[in-house]
């Protein structure tokens, strides 16, 4: 589940903004969107024939994903219906009932104990995220996956981590085609052709495990699939560089190069974060170029989280003060995994 920052003028300043909007703390991103960006145009000589200039636009729209064949429906609000019962046994994490979310300014390091409740955490929420997958078909409603998520987590003796974060009103964060994070399940159906990402995290013994994935539904195009695709490419591809030592600011350029060669564009309000015994913490992971300081530590965990899409960067947001929604509708995916820091790499936390 990621945080929202903001960006202003030339950089990203580390302003802490909560999930749905509300003003935490302050960030900065020194590259503007042009620069992260450049447009991409072709110059054609005037002294090239019909043919090789058909061939030349030939090529160069064979490098574009495939422009979606199907008219897709803008998304709509469905009916939320009430939060789900959690057993008083469960405890609770300590932002529960409380206005505003927790939030720390410390990285989390964690001990040999501490890693060991950590992979306990995050196995669950793998496989609570695998099993909320498989409900995923034309027909059934995101509300329906809220339920088998709540159910799963809570048979487990552990807690679904957004519910009651800053006022959320449901057990897992479901978001459909073109919105970015956060979504709200509710009684609209799934269609044939949409893509859902689930965002499941639990709380079990004292710690948070958080991981994401964005699913198909029936027959889906190959522009989406190419969208989900490289996704989860980028956040593997920034994974495979984290080690004990390297900069935080190395997953963002990994990232932005992978999205950028395949014509898609990185999202920068929502970020990544530490997380472990408090949900949402330093470091604070920017997804595209960055110059955030600091260098990655042995023992702590965070996530890497990015938000692709095929179109604009800049989001709206419904009158729930959660669902964030591409501006200009469309399509976007997102991948997100918790990792632990190691000497020589990084372990990834929410695998099966």
């Amino acid at each position: 589940m990621a945080i929202k920052a903001s960006s202003i003028g030339m950089s990203v300043m580390p302003e802490r903004f909560f999930l749905s909007g509300r003003l935490l703390r302050t960030s900065s991103l020194s590259t503007s969107s042009s620069q992260l960006f450049p447009r991409k145009c072709a110059v054609v000589a005037r002294n090239l024939s019909g043919l090789e200039e058909f061939m030349q636009n030939k090529r160069l729209r064979e490098k574009r994903p495939a422009k979606s064949k199907k008219k897709r429906l803008s998304l709509r609000q469905g009916q939320v219906s009430p939060p789900l019962i959690v057993p008083e046994n469960i405890p609770r994490p300590p932002y529960v009932g409380l206005e505003l979310p927790e939030v720390s300014g410390d990285i989390q390091l964690h001990n040999s104990e501490g890693i060991s409740r950590m992979r306990d955490s995050c196995r669950l929420a793998a496989q609570v995220l695998e099993h909320a997958g498989a409900l995923v078909k034309p027909g059934v409603t995101t509300d329906e996956i809220d339920k088998a998520v709540h159910e799963m987590i809570i048979n487990a003796g552990a807690y679904p981590s957004p519910l009651g974060y800053g006022g959320f009103p449901k057990s897992v964060c479901t978001s459909v085609n073109e919105c970015m994070c956060h979504g709200i399940p509710d009684s609209r159906p799934l269609k044939d052709g949409d893509i859902i990402n689930i965002d499941v995290t639990v709380y079990l013994n004292g710690y948070h495990g958080d991981t994401s994935k964005t699913f198909f539904c029936g027959d889906v195009e190959e522009s989406a699939q190419q969208l989900v695709r490289v996704t989860e490419e980028c956040m593997m591809e920034a994974i495979s560089i984290c080690k004990a030592g390297a900069g935080y600011k190395t997953i963002g350029q990994k990232i932005s190069e992978h999205a950028e060669m395949h014509g898609f564009h990185v999202v920068e309000i929502f970020v990544g974060h530490g997380v472990g015994k408090v949900f949402h913490s330093e470091p604070i992971i920017f997804h595209q170029r960055n110059k955030k300081p600091g260098r990655m530590v042995e023992g702590q965990t965070f996530t890497i989280e990015p938000i692709l899409t095929t179109g604009s960067t800049r989001h709206v947001m419904w009158d729930d003060g959660w669902t964030a929604l591409t501006a200009d509708g469309s399509l976007a995916a997102q991948f997100e995994h918790t990792i632990l820091i190691t000497k020589s790499g990084a372990d990834i936390l929410t695998k099966c």
